[in-house]
Parts: C-alpha cells; sequence; structure tokens
C-alpha cells in the first residue's frame, strides 16, 4: 500500500474530506442544501488536467461557480463527442455566461510536442494542439539558451489558449451564443511561480 508518513493515501484523502465537512460544509450547511437541489454556475472553465491546478482554489470560487472541464492541456478538441456534449449542457441547459480556456506555464502537453513518443493516445490527442508549436516556430528564431527555451514555450502555452477559443467557435451552439451575445469566451493563462491569472488576448 502507498502511504504518506504512514497514512495510506486514500485515508489521507478521506481525512481532508472529514476536515471539509468540519471548517466548511458544516457552517456553510444552507449553502451546500441549496446546491444539493440544482447548480447555476455562471461560467464554463476548459482547463488542464494538471495536479498541479486546483481551479477553484486558484480563483477563490465557490462550489457550484464553475462548471469544469479538464483534460491534457486545455484542449478543445473539433468534432468530440465527449466535449461537445459538456459544451451543449453548460451553454444550453446550465446557460452558462462566460466560457474560459485555461492555460498554465511548465505545461507537460505542451513540452510533449517537441518530444517522440510510442504513446498509443497522447500524441493522437496532443495533434490537437500542434498548430500553437507551428505558428510560434513559424515567429521566432531558434532558441539556444535556458531562457530562450523557456520563453518558446510560454508562448506556445499561450497561442494554445488561443488555438483552442479558434476550435471552440467551430462548435455552431457556441458560435450562435456568442454571435447572439449570451456567452463571452475568455483566454487565461495561470503563472505556476507567481501563481498569477493573466488574460491572453
Amino acid at each position: 500500500m502507498y502511504t504518506v508518513r504512514g497514512v495510506v493515501l486514500i485515508d489521507k484523502l478521506l481525512l481532508g474530506n472529514l476536515r471539509f465537512r468540519e471548517s466548511d460544509f458544516t457552517p456553510n450547511i444552507d449553502y451546500y442544501k441549496e446546491l444539493a437541489g440544482s447548480q447555476h454556475p455562471d461560467t464554463l472553465w476548459i482547463g488542464c488536467s494538471d495536479s498541479r491546478l486546483q481551479t477553484g482554489h486558484i480563483t477563490q470560487a465557490r462550489a457550484g461557480e464553475l462548471f469544469i472541464q479538464r483534460n491534457i492541456g486545455n484542449i478543445v478538441p473539433i468534432h468530440d463527442w465527449n466535449f461537445a456534449t459538456v459544451l451543449e449542457y453548460a451553454v444550453v441547459h446550465l446557460k452558462v455566461k462566460d466560457v474560459v480556456i485555461c492555460g498554465h506555464s511548465n505545461c507537460g502537453a505542451i513540452r510533449a510536442l517537441d518530444k517522440e513518443s510510442s504513446d498509443s493516445y497522447i500524441p493522437l490527442w496532443l495533434n490537437n494542439a500542434r498548430e500553437a508549436k507551428d505558428r510560434v516556430d513559424r515567429t521566432i528564431s531558434v532558441p539556444e539558451t535556458v531562457l530562450e527555451k523557456e520563453d518558446r514555450y510560454r508562448l506556445i502555452e499561450q497561442e494554445n489558449v488561443r488555438l483552442q477559443i479558434e476550435h471552440l467557435h467551430t462548435y455552431p451552439l457556441l458560435k450562435k451564443a456568442v454571435d447572439e451575445k449570451k456567452v463571452l469566451v475568455h483566454g487565461l493563462y495561470y503563472d505556476l511561480g507567481t501563481g498569477a491569472l493573466t488574460r491572453v488576448t
């Protein structure tokens, strides 16, 4: 069994849940009871699966405020049933007002675009982000220093947010909602080193 300081990992999670119930859930029981009946989030948040990104934590959003879809590389795949279902439910049924695509620094998915892989599924998935890498590489010189290489990755991470926004607009229901001014789309970027969340324009 895997342990952390002698505590079985699943027990650590259960203990954390107990502390959550004591410190947050019980003191705010009326709020959570209301949430148990229905949800009314204002925002669809499309982010990366990276374990260092705890969406509610970095935004101070409460339970019920964000409808979240996370995957490797904060990707919006074109013609994907899973993603289309999330988008349709969020826009048509939950009637979210905002859709956020959030990238982040030191993204393993972006760095993997430079590597050959024998994996079965990951390279296929990352093809959805490859155009972001190609766009950046067409506009900069080949990086030589460590700093230049890190700057390049940051540029690709941010360009990937823009690319996924383009992918998002290929879904007719989203495009219609935007055209009718029912939904706004935002690109954000989270810096793991500073904790800062900034707009990608």
